[in-house]
């Protein structure tokens, strides 16, 4: 998505808990250590970086992979924490910002499991229709005052997150991890995954006078999920 934004004419600011994934970023984007769901150091990121045209609020997990009855509620609340309220507390400090600007486009990052939902998978899919929620909410009280929200629902993303949730269910279902792998591609009317740059060109198109009155929107960029959880 920065990488979109950047290619878009936009000034980047990247946030990550991590501060190894922030070493190798481009040196003209502005990029700061932040915990997505310390409100603290949220606000502090908004506020050095003033008036925001564009919130993509992205930070998430995966969490863990097991039937309701056996996640720990450890694991629940951690992975609905960083999923869902770090979106919330990232728009709750942006949203004052864009509302005096008086313009705006906040893109949530849900998921198609927040559309249908997904076995072994409860926390992350509890957080990421939640998310959706949040997004029409925000879509309403910000719409007066020229602010548009939207949500994308990726499907299965090609790269090393998707990896760990590949090798994770492998072991939970029994299965190997091209098996799950083909299981979430023919899941799909084309029978692909999706790479992240689909994602960022539709974030970029949401922010874009192109989708100037398009809001309180969930689109996904899945190839059209047919079945989530197809059988091979």
């Amino acid at each position: 998505m920065a990488e979109g934004f950047d290619a878009a004419g936009f000034e980047v600011w990247v946030t990550d808990v991590d501060a190894v994934a922030l070493g190798d970023l481009p040196g003209h984007w502005h990029a700061r250590i932040c915990d997505a769901v310390d409100e603290a150091a949220m606000a502090a990121v908004v506020a050095e970086a003033g008036t925001l045209d564009v919130l993509c609020a992205n930070a998430g997990i995966a969490g863990p992979t097991a039937r309701v009855e056996d996640v720990a509620l450890e694991d629940w609340r951690g992975c609905v924490s960083v999923n869902l309220e770090g979106a919330f507390l990232a728009v709750k400090h942006v949203l004052p910002r864009m509302k005096a600007a008086g313009r705006g486009s906040v893109v949530f990052t849900s998921s198609t499991a927040g559309i249908y939902g997904y076995p072994n998978r409860a926390p992350y899919a509890a957080a990421k229709w939640a998310i959706i929620g949040l997004m029409k909410t925000v879509a309403m009280e910000a719409g007066p005052f020229g602010v548009r929200a939207n949500a994308i629902c990726p499907g299965a993303v090609e790269g090393p997150r998707m990896e760990g949730v590949l090798a994770r269910e492998a072991a939970a279902k029994g299965m190997t991890r091209d098996q799950v792998y083909d299981g979430y591609a023919l899941g799909t009317s084309m029978r692909s995954f999706v790479e992240a740059s689909d994602v960022a060109d539709m974030a970029v198109f949401l922010a874009s006078d192109a989708a100037r009155r398009v809001s309180g929107q969930v689109i996904a960029v899945d190839g059209h999920t047919e079945n989530p959880d197809p059988k091979v």
